[in-house]
Parts: structure tokens; C-alpha cells; sequence
């Protein structure tokens, strides 16, 4: 995680996906080439994820009193159930097998407080129920060699135009060796927050474990209360038994508070609040500007979505949240579309929305309280902004 050869790998998938772009843009008039290319990378393992979750829904698929279950279930350890019923038992080591690689994320994962998937299974259930029902056995493969199809018909066409070009062959080698550097580079990105994700759920269970000898002994509630305290308060109640509970009410009650605040949108580390404006050049009258971050423009039904485990997408929909992070990613394969309201080029979202061939339109001011739930949206993705075209359904 800290060798600065890891940053240098990313940053190096980063500049040539922008020089790509700019030589694209320059010689053949085609803008974020870059995007396309990107699909379907090897080694990504944000979206190896939600790949391998559809093979854990094909396992589910195959047993209809486990699907039942999933439909009708509440919160709660699933695992206990599971075996009781027919096919359960697989569908336990299937998921159990996703849980042992991927169970540390979850939505706000950076967070070290937040419900790792591997705390509560459940709540893969809602998006292994949608993807049972938006695809067909086998779709991980599909859906890969779809994306790397596309890729590899960009990379032709592109040498087979810049050939024709004055001093094309040299222009067309300079762009084949980018197009490998990107495609070999660029799932990089997402290993240093994989690596350290795992690490913290491996501290957090440590401390955890502290936490209930405290519930044991009376000093706290619940095993949560610590989330309330310092590092070094944990544990100088760990070596004293002793703590002030009115510290974990107060602060409770201050997080509460804290929770009704709006943050600004852009803050300097001291403290300045910065204002902008998006260049509307060309962004249509009426439509909410962004940030481009993966080409392509696709219109479809708005699905506005807070929690991931409130999610119920169909396929074809288009994603509209706050924000994503990796855990949201396997909900990316049934999308055709992501707006969000903050983001960039470079965060998890926009990389596996490019990585899918998905539209991506971020940074989209208050895009969760202008779009509602079931209208229909057209978002571009090239430029850069998102129209409301009709009201809800």
C-alpha cells in the first residue's frame, strides 16, 4: 500500500488514458476514446466483484425454496437457516466463498463502523434477487466478453483510422502501445483500497472483541457504544474498566445533530468554502450539468437510491444516488446508466461504470432531490449532464 511504485502504476494508467483522449480528440475528432477502451480489463478486482456475485446468483437460481426464503426474509443470520432447506447448503459455501474475498466491504466502507457484508450477510440478498431476476445463467461470462469485444473493436478501429492519417503508422504504434499500458494498468486502481479495507476489518474485529469484554463487565451498553470513543479512550477503558458513560451520550447525541447538517460541496483543510460554477457550453437549457466520466448517452427509467440494500433494479435502469463506492458495484451490472453528486474521473464509480460501458454522469448538485424515482432520464455521459424528460410513472 505505501511503496510508491502503487502510485505509480495509477497515476501512470491516468495519464495515458488522458493522452489517449487528447491524441483521439486532436487526430481523429472522437472524444474519451479512452472509455471504451477500458472495458472489460483483467485484474479489476472491484468489478471481478460483481461479476462473481452473479455466480453466486446462478448457485441461488438453481433452488426455488432458497429464493423463497430470500423473498420473505428479515434481517438476521441467513446462514443459521440456509442448510435447512433444499440446495441451502450450496448456496451457503457459494456465498461463504465470496464472503472470505469480498465480505470486509460494504456501503461507506471507509468507515470502520459501518455493517461489513461478512457481519451480515443478508445484505447481498436484495441484489442477488435482481440479478436472479434481470439475468440469464452464465451472464458473468456474457457480460465479459461483451465489454472485451467492444474494447478490442475500439482498438481496431481507432489503428485502422490513425493508419490513414499523415505519418499514420507511426501515430497507430504510439497508440497501440498506449492502449496496452491502459488496459494492463488501469484495474490497478482499485488494489490499494481492496488491500486496505481487508486490513481495517481485520482491526476492527480485534477491537470488537475488546469492546464485548467491556459489555461483559458493565462499563458499556452495547459493544457499538465504543464507536463513540477516541482510540486512546477505548483503551484506556480496556486497561482501567473505568469509563464516563455520559461521554458516549453525549456524543450519541451530538451525532445526531450532526447527521441534519448539509456539508459543503468543496473545503479547503483550512477551512475555506469554495463556490463554482459548471461551463454550460454544452449542456442543453433545462439539463443538470456534471462531470463526464464515461462516455455514451442512454435514456431509461430513474431509479433513486439511497441504501444499496433498498435497491430493487430492473435491468436497463438507470442508477441515481448520492454516491457509490465499491460495495455498490454489483449492482452496476444490471444498470445502463449512473448519475451521482459527487465524484470524479478517478473514483470507483467512474472506473467500473467505464470498466462496464456504463454512461456516467457525477458531481451532479442535488441529483437525488431533482430526479425522481421512475421518471425518465437521458444522461450523457460524453459531455457531461443529465435531461428529465418526462414525470414519474
Amino acid at each position: 500500500m505505501f511503496d510508491p511504485r502503487s502510485l505509480g502504476v495509477i497515476m501512470t494508467a491516468m495519464i495515458t488514458a488522458y493522452r489517449i483522449n487528447k491524441n483521439m480528440e486532436k487526430w481523429l475528432g472522437e472524444k474519451n476514446a479512452a472509455d471504451t477502451l477500458s472495458q472489460s480489463v483483467p485484474n479489476n478486482v472491484t468489478s471481478e466483484m460483481g461479476l462473481a456475485l452473479l455466480d453466486v446468483s446462478d448457485v441461488v437460481r438453481k433452488y426455488p425454496e432458497v429464493i423463497a426464503y430470500f423473498e420473505k426474509m428479515e434481517n438476521g443470520d441467513i446462514f443459521d437457516e440456509l442448510p435447512k432447506l433444499e440446495g441451502g447448503e450450496a448456496v451457503r459455501d457459494s456465498m461463504q466463498a465470496f464472503l472470505d474475498k469480498y465480505g470486509m466491504r460494504c456501503s461507506g466502507e471507509i468507515d470502520i463502523t459501518k455493517t461489513r457484508w461478512s457481519e451480515q450477510p443478508s445484505l447481498l440478498v436484495p441484489v442477488i434477487l435482481n440479478n436472479i431476476q434481470n439475468f440469464e445463467p452464465n451472464a458473468r461470462i456474457a457480460k465479459f466478453e461483451k465489454g472485451l469485444l467492444e474494447a478490442k473493436a475500439k482498438e481496431g478501429n481507432l489503428l485502422k483510422r490513425l493508419e490513414n492519417l499523415p505519418k499514420g503508422k507511426k501515430k497507430a504504434k504510439k497508440t497501440k502501445k498506449m492502449i496496452c499500458v491502459l488496459r494492463n494498468y488501469i484495474g490497478y486502481r482499485e488494489y490499494p483500497k481492496y488491500n486496505w479495507i481487508f486490513r481495517m476489518f481485520v482491526y476492527k474485529r480485534a477491537l470488537m472483541k475488546e469492546a464485548a469484554k467491556l459489555v461483559e463487565k458493565g462499563i458499556i451498553n452495547e459493544k457499538e457504544d465504543v464507536y463513540c470513543l477516541s482510540f486512546e479512550e477505548f483503551r484506556n477503558a480496556v486497561r482501567t474498566s473505568q469509563l464516563d458513560y455520559k461521554i458516549i451520550a453525549e456524543r450519541k447525541e451530538s451525532y445526531e445533530y450532526f447527521e441534519t447538517l448539509t456539508p459543503p460541496r468543496l473545503m479547503t483543510s483550512e477551512g475555506e468554502v469554495i463556490f463554482g460554477e459548471y461551463n454550460m457550453e454544452n449542456v442543453p437549457e433545462g439539463a443538470l450539468a456534471g462531470i463526464p466520466v464515461s462516455s455514451g448517452m442512454i435514456e431509461g427509467r430513474a431509479r433513486v437510491i439511497m441504501k444499496m440494500e433498498d435497491a430493487e433494479i430492473e435491468k436497463g435502469d438507470i442508477l441515481v444516488t448520492a454516491f457509490t463506492d465499491p460495495s455498490w458495484t454489483p449492482l452496476f451490472v444490471s444498470l445502463q446508466g449512473l448519475v451521482t453528486e459527487v465524484g470524479g474521473m478517478m473514483t470507483h464509480g467512474a472506473v467500473i461504470a467505464r470498466e462496464y460501458g456504463l454512461p456516467a454522469v457525477v458531481g451532479v448538485e442535488s441529483a437525488t432531490k431533482e430526479i425522481k424515482d421512475g421518471q425518465r432520464i437521458r444522461i450523457n455521459g460524453t459531455e457531461g449532464y443529465v435531461e428529465i424528460l418526462d414525470e414519474t410513472d
